[in-house]
Parts: C-alpha cells; structure tokens; sequence
C-alpha cells in the first residue's frame, strides 16, 4: 500500500507559527453571551479582522515569502487575488524588501485596491468573468523572473493561514466544533489540518455562501467542480472551483459545509456591529451567519469560529448594513 504525504501538517502549521511571531498579531478571542443564546453554545471568535491587512491572508502571505532565496527576493513576487491576498503579498513583500506585482479583477472593491497600491506593489487589472487570472499571473512571472505565491494554492500558504486556528486552540484549550469561511479553502484546509492535528475529534464545518457553493459541491461529488463565477456580496468566496491542493486537504479533514444566503450574511455584518462592536467584510462573516441562523445544526458546547477579515469601506459597509441594505 503507497501513502501520499499530505501538502500540510501540524508541524507545518507549527513551523509557520514559529516564522510569524512577532511580525503578524496575534489577534483577539471575543465572546458575546447574545451571541451564545442564539448559537446555544459557547463561542470563541477569533477576529483575524484585526490582523495586519485586515484579514487571515497576512499570515500565509508571509510564510511563503520568507521562505524565498535571497535571489528571488531580489527579482520580486507577484500573486493574483480580489483584495486580501493582493495586500497581504504586498505587506510581505515590503516587510522582506522586495516588490510585488498584484493581477487583480476591474471589480475588486477600491479599498483592497486602494490598500494594495500603498503597501508599494504595482496592479495590473483584468475581468474576473471572461480573464483566467491565474494565466495571466503565471505568464506575468515568467516574463519578469517573478516568485508566483498564490492564494490558497501552496503549502507555505495553507501553513500560514493554519496559524489561526493554532493560536485559537492554543488560548481557549479544546473545541467541539470549529467553523471558518470557505473561498479557496486555504484557511480551512490550514486550520482543519491544525485542529484535528491537536483534536481529532473535532467537527470542522465550512461556509460558503449558496451562490458559491463550488466546495460544497465537490465534496458531494467526491471531485472538484466547476460553477460559474458567482455574484455574491461575499467577493472573497466569489471562485469556481476549489483549489487542487486545498481540495486534496479539505475532502480528509472538513467534515461538512454549509450555506449561507446574502441577506444573512448583510445581517451578521450588523449582529457584529451591533452587538460586537467589531467590523467584519462580507467573507469573514459567513460563519457568523452560520451560527445565527441555524445553518450548521445543534452544535455542540464549545465551538471555535474563525472571523477571517474585516476590510470594507465605509460606504459598502453603509449600503450593505443599512435598512435598505
């Protein structure tokens, strides 16, 4: 019988964690008793929308640019994503001195863009509907001699995004349950890996929105599958398809995923407002509501919840929250 090693591992996920202290925050467990009356559980929710850049990405981003030769720091990274990557690659890269070159959609919302311009990298645009940004990215990198870091898509990536759950686990001890957004699947696959690493009885439950249900789909399948592009307020989850190595990951450890609609997203961006005091992008509030809505069952006592990213503009953040939002 051949085993296949996995892309990831605990020790993977440890290593990054080692590379990041001190240079990424170690971001905030919150608690809400309202919000545990309507979950019926204890919720610990660990709010990478105070990370740096805003959002889970940071951590990722920067355990595979540190791991560049001297060489291919000096030629420079480029990457392709709809925000947060694209500023997370740029803050590595300006923290690692070096450049990076961003491919991102027309679409992608102005603060990211805005955001990823003045960590110093330069943008070059493409239509995330008819353009194969991955092409253009590898092409982009080949001309230029450029180190490509993708997304989700590398194993130094779903290390780093793995680190969130690790300090999770690490401050609040053991979870029955642990829930996070679902695009790419590098979070999860990293904090899946992590989580059920320490704990492997632990129910790891992922969340997309129902436009965007191309993970949801591919695990029913027991393959990765194409949708078309889906038009969400939750830009982060906007892909078609699963990523092959985070898939090859999340069809072990991610034992179910669940869909969210985006008025229910719209209302967990105002629960977290409201009630949490806190800001949270249309991506990171997914699993928020999971929780408030019953999308993933009875849960059981003590549930970790991912909050992945909180980068929105004032004014999307007012038209999406707003009573006629």
């Amino acid at each position: 019988m051949t085993t296949t090693t996995p892309p990831v591992t605990l020790d993977d996920v440890r290593d990054a964690a080692a590379r990041l202290k001190g240079v990424a925050h170690r971001t905030p467990v919150l608690r809400s008793r309202t919000l545990d009356a309507l979950a019926g559980a204890e919720i610990f929710l660990k709010c990478e929308n105070f990370q740096r850049v805003g959002a889970f990405k940071f951590r990722g981003a920067y355990n595979a640019a540190s791991r560049l030769t001297p060489e291919q720091l000096s030629r420079g990274i480029a990457a392709y994503s709809s925000g947060n990557h694209a500023q997370a690659v740029a803050l590595a890269a300006r923290e690692l001195g070096t450049t990076a070159v961003i491919v991102m959609p027309e679409d992608a919302p102005p603060s990211k863009r805005a955001a990823t311009a003045g960590y110093g990298a330069e943008i070059v645009t493409y239509d995330r509907y008819s353009g194969d940004r991955v092409a253009i990215a590898e092409a982009l990198a080949a001309e230029r001699g450029l180190a490509l870091i993708p997304p989700y898509e590398h194993p130094h990536v779903m290390a780093g995004q793995g680190t969130a759950a690790l300090e999770l686990l690490e401050e609040v001890g053991e979870v029955d349950a642990l829930l996070a957004p679902v695009g790419g699947g590098g979070l999860m696959a990293g904090s899946a890996t992590a989580a059920k690493g320490l704990y492997p009885g632990i129910r790891t439950v992922g969340v997309e929105p129902e436009a965007g249900d191309d993970t949801k789909r591919s695990l029913e399948a027991g393959r990765r599958i194409s949708i078309p592009v889906p038009r969400t307020i939750a830009d982060g989850q906007a892909l078609h398809t699963p990523g092959e190595l985070t898939f090859s990951v999340n069809r072990r450890l991610l034992d179910e995923v669940v869909l969210v609609g985006d008025d229910e997203i719209r209302d967990a961006m105002r629960f977290a407002f409201e009630r949490l005091k806190i800001v949270v992008e249309p991506s990171g509030a997914t699993p928020l509501a999971a929780l408030i809505n019953g999308r993933a069952g009875t849960l059981p006592r003590r549930v970790g919840v991912i909050i992945s990213g909180g980068n929105i503009d004032a004014g999307r953040f007012a038209e999406l929250c707003g009573s006629g939002g």
